[in-house]
């Protein structure tokens, strides 16, 4: 396990809010514009020990995306896509987090559709802060793009005059705030 560098987040757990949080993607779409989606389920826990390492875990519900369309929902939790009946979660987990001022890098492993691939993510933390209830919060926003078909979700379709309906590059958009517990 690898510490927080520089300006360590306080020991103890750290648990989800999830009415100030959310986990989306964007892709790619007809080569022209960029789709975006969300999940409304999901849970992530911070776990800082004394020496600053940390490990931050996260569950995603599969059948909780939420797109504009429900037919288009549903092609998204089939077999194509995220085939939910079988593979009902994704799931993060690091162990490697490195902190510098309000900048933050977190290493792990994806796993969605029980392909598991290494992930480097960046983003920013803030905090810790004492929030109006008097809870210590972090906020901790993360980006990385990941290239959908190493996680088994490889449907496509050409298109007539060159390209493809989706591209493979997703970029994954995670915003946490975390409350002590």
């Amino acid at each position: 396990m690898s510490a927080v560098t520089e300006q360590q987040i306080p020991s103890g757990t750290w648990t989800l809010d999830p009415i100030h949080s959310s986990a989306s993607f964007a892709v790619k779409h007809m080569v022209v514009s960029t789709f975006r989606g969300r999940f409304e389920n999901f849970d992530a826990k911070l776990d800082v020990a004394e020496d600053g390492s940390a490990t931050l875990t996260g569950t995603v519900d599969a059948d909780s995306i939420v797109v504009k369309d429900p037919n288009l929902a549903g092609h998204l939790k089939a077999p194509d896509f995220f085939d939910v009946e079988r593979h009902p979660e994704l799931r993060f987990e690091a162990h490697d987090l490195r902190r510098d001022g309000d900048e933050i890098l977190v290493n792990g492993e994806l796993t969605i559709k029980g392909h598991t691939n290494p992930l480097e993510a960046r983003g920013t933390i803030a905090g810790p802060h004492q929030n109006i209830a008097d809870k210590t919060t972090l906020g901790l926003a993360f980006e990385t793009v990941i290239d959908r078909t190493k996680y088994g979700l490889e449907w496509n379709a050409p298109l007539p005059k060159g390209g493809f309906a989706l591209s493979n590059e997703v970029t994954l958009l995670v915003e946490l705030e975390l409350s002590k517990a």
